[in-house]
């Protein structure tokens, strides 16, 4: 099972995070592992909205062979489809490929789980992490 996880906020483990990830990839050691990581929850909410993550759903579950077919699987206009399919291209949730039928491009979801980890303070404790801990 190829899973995605995504991480939100904690800048300090965001860049933990990052430098893991070129180590991992230094070592040739990643075991399919895939993350993607916003630095705030409004970010997360922008770019991944009910809407986007339905889409992402659909053609995980439908396998369909154009945007088009993506668009009537989940009963939207084309152009907001295609829309919400680039920015899931740059996001690197999926990828767009040539050659469905007539030369349409197709939308490949090549995950088949979402995890997502929010770091979310309810309590702004400025620079709480360099305090010293106390005894």
């Amino acid at each position: 099972m190829t899973t995605l996880h995504i991480t939100v906020g904690d800048r300090e483990q965001l860049r933990e995070n990052a430098l893991q990830f070129v180590q991992d990839v230094e070592d040739d050691d990643q075991d399919g592992k895939a993350t993607l990581q916003f630095g705030t929850y409004d970010d997360f909410v922008d770019s991944l909205t009910p809407l986007r993550l339905n889409l992402i759903r659909a053609i995980a579950e439908e396998t369909p062979e154009s945007m088009r077919e993506a668009a009537r699987l989940v009963e939207r206009d084309v152009s907001d489809v295609h829309s919400d399919l680039k920015q899931l291209e740059v996001l690197g949730i999926l990828t767009l490929e040539e050659g469905g039928p007539g030369g349409a491009i197709q939308p490949v979801v090549p995950f088949d789980r979402i995890e997502v980890h929010i770091d979310y303070p309810l309590i702004d404790d400025g620079d709480a992490d360099s305090a010293p801990a106390s005894a």
